[in-house]
């Protein structure tokens, strides 16, 4: 429980510390006026409250991933904890903040133009390729999941029936202005969210307290597939930490925000309350299992339950079990409906930003209605044609994707701020918070060169990437370093140039 608790602290302390840092070396300027007021359309650009605007970011970014990739990633050990909280202080809260903010002062562009804006026009180019990928993926995965969940409650209506009926909602979310059906019924959804996640918590503190996995239990691997920790840990907790698809969702709500002071509680707060989320899957799916009749504690339990379902989901089975056992009947229904409202209202907006990601690229404007289906068709038919692929399948290529994002996103955004940084040291510019850091570049460089070497090794030890034997990880743990150390200079000799320039 200790460990749970000062976790959840950290959590909250982070926000408050590092991500004040954060906002100061990004340089809010209240006074400038947001995409939201200066391109307001009707569609797309349509300005909202804060409070709304958060809660739909909470809820597009709180899909499957904190909740599934947390439960699957504490199979790994209490080691998950360690990186939830500081991967979402020093990571995911700064990618999120980048990201939507860089995207507010662009003018509410999407994620790969703003990236090609600062990496190069062949980055644009994979990154509108890579974007578009994720996005088809991560739709496909929060069709599927739900409909397997609400087929699990309602049986009597058959998988393929649920994926039709969430493919239908999927297509109204993506063509209808922003305002009347995601600002509208979004912000319900999320406090349903939410309200599972305290529920479960407040049960697993009255009750199942001595159960919870401590630190003090060790940090060494507990997981029984042969896996190792790094990198595979740290791509298995991808939404609960940091994920490239938050970056495609932020720009959405960049063009709702109407004060830049708003970014960081949208932002980095929901990065933040995302980071909690996961901590509570995380530690209710270590500690309902445990059964000392059986000599089964903690992580132990879970790893029995999931070896007598092996072939199944079982973190949908791990929901499940959890959220009917510790909520009884009706709050056990509750919680199912928010876990299966999270993911589809992720699955729906991917799908709008693949839209405007689109229409970006095409420099088509989408106040018209037929431009919308031009974009939008081609995308559903990629989607509906990826529901007959194996959930497993594109689900491990879908975090891989997803990290691999990510990293693009922070070197954009070490980019970014090393010009920024750069300028107001000189003099150039007023921005105090700018002046305050010239070396503000680092809270994006130092996890974009983490996430990095998470990425690269990922590629040659994972079972669906080149699966190096055991004996052999050393090469692949060697070329990641190699990788890793090669952006960094190719960094640096960049920040040469440009301090020439």
């Amino acid at each position: 429980m200790l460990t749970f608790i000062v976790s959840i602290v950290l959590l909250v302390v982070g926000f408050l510390t590092y991500g004040t840092l954060v906002e100061r070396v990004f340089g809010v300027e209240p006074s400038r006026e947001t995409p939201a007021l200066s391109r307001a359309d009707g569609v797309d650009f349509v300005p909202m409250s804060a409070w709304r605007v958060f809660l739909v970011q909470f809820l597009n970014i709180a899909g499957l991933g904190p909740i599934f990739g947390a439960i699957m990633g504490i199979f790994y050990g209490p080691s998950a904890f360690l990186w939830i909280v500081f991967g979402t202080i020093f990571a995911g809260g700064v990618h999120d903040y980048l990201s939507g903010m860089i995207s507010l002062r662009k003018g509410g562009v999407s994620l790969p133009e703003m990236v090609g804006d600062e990496l190069g026009t062949a980055v644009r180019q994979f990154m509108r390729v890579l974007s578009l990928v994720l996005l088809i993926l991560l739709t496909t995965t929060f069709m599927t999941g739900p409909a397997a969940l609400l087929h699990g409650l309602w049986d009597s209506v058959s998988i393929k029936t649920w994926l039709l009926i969430i493919f239908a909602y999927y297509m109204l979310a993506t063509l209808l202005p922003v305002d009347k059906l995601i600002g509208r019924f979004y912000p319900l959804f999320g406090a349903i969210l939410l309200f599972m996640g305290l529920g479960i918590m407040v049960v697993m503190f009255g009750s199942h307290a001595s159960s919870m996995p401590e630190l003090t239990d060790g940090l060494q691997n507990r997981q029984t597939n042969g896996m190792p920790l790094f990198p595979m840990m740290f791509v298995s907790i991808a939404c609960g930490a940091i994920s490239g698809f938050h970056g495609t969702q932020s720009p959405l709500m960049a063009r709702c925000v109407t004060n830049e002071r708003q970014g960081r509680w949208i932002f980095y707060g929901a990065m933040v309350v995302e980071g909690i989320l996961a901590l509570i899957w995380a530690a209710a799916a270590g500690t309902f299992f445990a059964d000392p009749e059986k000599g089964l504690y903690g992580i132990d339990g879970l790893q029995a339950f999931a070896a007598e379902h092996q072939g199944e989901n079982i973190a949908a089975l791990v929901i499940d079990r959890i959220s009917r056992s510790w909520l009884g009947a009706v709050g056990g229904i509750l919680a199912i409906i928010g876990v299966i409202a999270a993911p589809i209202t992720s699955g729906d907006t991917a799908l709008r930003s693949a839209r405007l990601i689109v229409a970006d690229f095409l420099k088509l404007d989408q106040k018209v209605i037929y431009k919308r289906l031009y974009i939008s068709l081609p995308l559903f038919l990629m989607v509906y044609a990826m529901t007959f692929v194996n959930f497993d399948v594109v689900w491990r290529y879908f975090s891989w994707t997803n990290q691999t994002l990510a990293v693009f996103t922070l070197w954009m955004g070490t980019v970014w701020l090393y010009k920024k940084c750069k300028i107001a040291s000189s003099g150039v510019t007023e921005s105090k918070s700018s002046r305050l850091l010239s070396y503000g570049y680092l809270i994006a460089l130092l996890p974009a060169l983490f996430m990095t070497m998470v990425c690269s090794s990922y590629i040659f030890i994972a079972p669906e990437g080149f699966n190096f034997a055991p004996e052999h990880r050393w090469i692949a743990y060697t070329i990641a370093a190699v990788a890793t150390c090669v952006c960094l200079l190719l960094f640096c000799r960049w920040a040469l140039n440009y301090d020439k320039k």
